[in-house]
Formats: C-alpha cells, structure tokens, sequence
C-alpha cells in the first residue's frame, strides 16, 4: 500500500540527507583516490567504498520506488538515479575486463552525479520560495562541479602538463574558468579541453541567475521602502 503523503515527504527528507553523506563519502574517496593513488588503475579500497554507497543508493530508489503512489510513473521519471547508482566499476572488475585509468575514470565519476541530485532535493526541503532553491541549488552545482572538474584535470593532466605543478593549480586553473577569467595553464588532453569549455559555460550561466536573485530579494524591498 502506498505510505501516506506526509509519510511520504518525511523518508524523502530523511533519504536525501543519507544520500548526501554517501556522496560526500564517495567525493572523499574519490579525492583521495587521484590525489594519493597512482593514476594508473582505481584502488581496492575505492572500489569497496563505491560499491557501498551505490548500494545505498540503490536501496534509496527502491525504498522510494515501492512508497510512490504511482509506481510505473515514479520509475519512468526517476529511472536516471538508477542508472546513475549502479557501481559501473564494481561490475567491470568482477567480469575480469581491464580498464586502462583514462577510461575507468568518466565510469567511476557517474555515481558521483547521484550527490547533485541528493543536494538538489535537500535544497528543496530547506529552501523557502522558489528563487532561493534555484539559486541555492546552483551556487552548489559550480562549487560542487568546480572542484570536481580540478579533480579530473588534475588526475588526467599531471605528468602530462608542464605548467601544472600541483592541484593546488589545478583548482586555480578551474575556479578561473568558471569566472570566465582563464588561467595561464594551457590543457593538454582531451578531457582537459572538454572542462575548458564546460567550466565557462556553467559560470556564463551563473550570473543571470544570481541578477534574478538580487532582483527578486531587493527589489520588492526599495518600492516598498520609495512608498513609505
């Protein structure tokens, strides 16, 4: 039978914080993982680590799969947290096929794509009007993203770069694109040209959004403040 609405609304709260801190858990060791490993094949202990947290999240779609009211519409609008959640690396180990790290690395980043959706429904539970959500979730997205697209640079450019020395320039390199800045330190790889094109497109998108905001926020406040 179908869990009430308030029911309902409160696992969706409860589910969204746990899914946030297995995909914290997963960005930590996935850091730690590019920034300690030996960039050449995914360690046994990360690989243990994202097998739990993509069952836990597997758990939470199936847990929030059999409460919904409408199953077959749940599923069909939902089906890409499943996809997202099925520990691709896991699997790949387990069928005995040899992933060199280039191409491993896109697969073990999909899960991670499970934590930007847990903020988002987290965001909208805390979040008051509907401004604020879109603003809260999408400072989150360019931070989140940001850091993530230092990490991938990091991991694929090192050795490779002459002008990258550390991820400590790494993340200079990346909080510079989404500013729309640009930084001095040239790609080299293709996945490195890639984020040099997304990291600009996410910042262009952000300041509109931000403008709305402050518009919204203040606006309302002056006319009524010229009123009195």
């Amino acid at each position: 039978m179908p869990l009430k609405k308030i029911t309902r609304e409160r696992l969706t709260h409860i589910l969204g914080s746990v899914n946030v801190a297995g995909g914290l858990v997963l960005l930590a060791a996935m850091s730690r993982e590019i920034l300690g490993g030996n960039h050449a094949r995914f360690s046994d202990l990360y690989l243990h680590v994202q097998l739990i947290v993509c069952s836990l999240f597997l758990a939470d779609f199936v847990v929030r799969w059999m409460a919904a009211e409408r199953r077959g519409r749940f599923f069909a609008r939902h089906c890409l947290f499943l996809i997202i959640s099925i520990p691709y690396l896991n699997l790949i180990e387990w069928s005995g096929i040899e992933l060199p790290r280039e191409a491993a690395m896109p697969i073990g980043l999909m899960p991670l794509v499970r934590l930007f959706l847990a903020f988002y429904i987290v965001i909208r539970w805390l979040a008051g009007d509907r401004v604020r959500k879109l603003l809260a979730a999408y400072v989150l997205t360019v931070a989140l993203f940001t850091y993530l697209s230092a990490l991938v640079f990091y991991d694929y450019e090192a050795g490779v770069n002459p002008r990258l020395h550390g991820f400590g320039d790494a993340v200079w390199w990346a909080w510079m694109n989404v500013t729309t800045v640009g930084a001095e330190i040239f790609p080299v790889t293709t996945v490195g040209k890639v984020f040099s094109v997304l990291l600009p497109s996410l910042g262009m998108l952000f300041f509109p959004i931000f403008t709305t905001y402050v518009l919204q926020e203040y606006a309302p406040r002056k006319k009524e403040s010229d009123r009195q």
